[in-house]
């Protein structure tokens, strides 16, 4: 074989191949996504899907509601490729030797309200009574009521203060309504839709300025690893899906996916919503390093996972595609 014919056929191949490249990267991705909780910071992934947005960045995704620490374990699975959860699902698989690994923030501070039933006046009144929370203790609305205690100076163990694993929201709501628990912690949207029943906020956490992250885009690093263009793409379209939330022009899209999603009846009802989750969606898309640090170190404090002790930000978080999309993940 002549020198020139060899070089024709490498050049033939090498163009092959990069029409191969070619086309896998124009291939769309695919990913099932699940979202752990139903309140408005979850509006993103709903408007990114809405809006086109991850088609617009090649990525066909399939959203799905599992409570987060259910979602958890389906994406250490294999079920579940990529979802919205709080870092103390992370943690406890970190420090149980799995690979969960949150790669971009979502809520980057805590926006509960601790809601008490009409007999508790006031905070002294909680001692000895019982306060709803979330399907597990490590779950987001589990360290919201604790962080919501320790804001008003009280102490579950010492105030003798029973915290009830309930469930999501409107399993907390009928809690407090019965009258089987006397306090809760709620989504500032679920509170407004009990409004006019007596109970009252006793705090506002979302004012409170309180290190906490509350929750983020958390995938394995094995799929981080394995296939890196789908997370980018996801994370591509939830960025912009951010952007276009903010954006006053597309006030009225958001809220008709708001009202649709959160089952508010009317834009009028959600606006207040809307504003909120304007202000405070995070600028920063990374997860924040102090905020999963103070989580590490509730649940240490709180015995959730004394296996926390050992772990370090780093070994919760990935800063490498939020920094890469303008975050700074301090």
């Amino acid at each position: 074989m002549t020198v020139g014919l060899v070089q024709a056929v490498s050049l033939c191949l090498l163009l092959g191949c990069l029409a191969s490249s070619g086309r896998a990267a124009d291939a769309p991705s695919r990913a099932i996504f699940a979202y752990g909780a139903i309140n408005a910071y979850m509006t993103s992934t709903w408007v990114a899907r809405e809006q086109g947005l991850f088609a617009k960045h090649n990525v066909e995704i399939e959203p799905v509601f599992i409570i987060a620490a259910r979602a958890a374990q389906a994406m250490l699975a294999g079920e579940v490729h990529v979802g919205l959860i709080g870092p103390t699902h992370v943690a406890n698989a970190v420090a149980a030797g799995g690979d969960l690994v949150m790669v971009m923030g979502n809520q980057n501070s805590v926006r509960y309200q601790f809601v008490v039933h009409p007999s508790i006046k006031r905070a002294e009144d909680l001692k000895g009574k019982r306060i709803a929370i979330g399907a597990s203790a490590g779950g987001l609305a589990s360290l919201g009521a604790h962080v919501a205690l320790d804001h008003l100076g009280l102490n579950a163990k010492r105030d003798n203060i029973t915290l009830l694993l309930t469930g999501e929201e409107p399993v907390r709501v009928a809690a407090l309504q019965s009258g089987n628990a006397q306090a809760t912690v709620l989504a500032p949207e679920m509170t407004k839709q009990i409004g006019g029943q007596g109970f009252t906020v006793l705090v506002d956490m979302g004012q409170v300025n309180i290190p906490f992250q509350a929750s983020g885009m958390v995938t394995t690093r094995k799929i981080l690893r394995n296939d890196p263009l789908m997370i980018e793409r996801v994370g591509r379209a939830t960025a912009e899906a951010v952007q276009f939330i903010r954006n006053p022009a597309n006030k009225k899209s958001v809220l008709q996916t708001m009202v649709k999603q959160l089952r508010m009846g009317s834009t009028e009802r959600a606006e207040p919503f809307y504003a909120q989750l304007v202000e405070e969606l995070p600028r920063n898309i990374c997860p924040t390093t102090v905020g999963v640090r103070s989580i590490l170190k509730l649940m240490v404090e709180l015995g959730i996972n004394p296996k926390a002790a050992a772990l370090k930000a780093e070994d919760v978080i990935n800063l490498g595609l939020c920094k890469r999309l303008g975050g700074d993940g301090k």
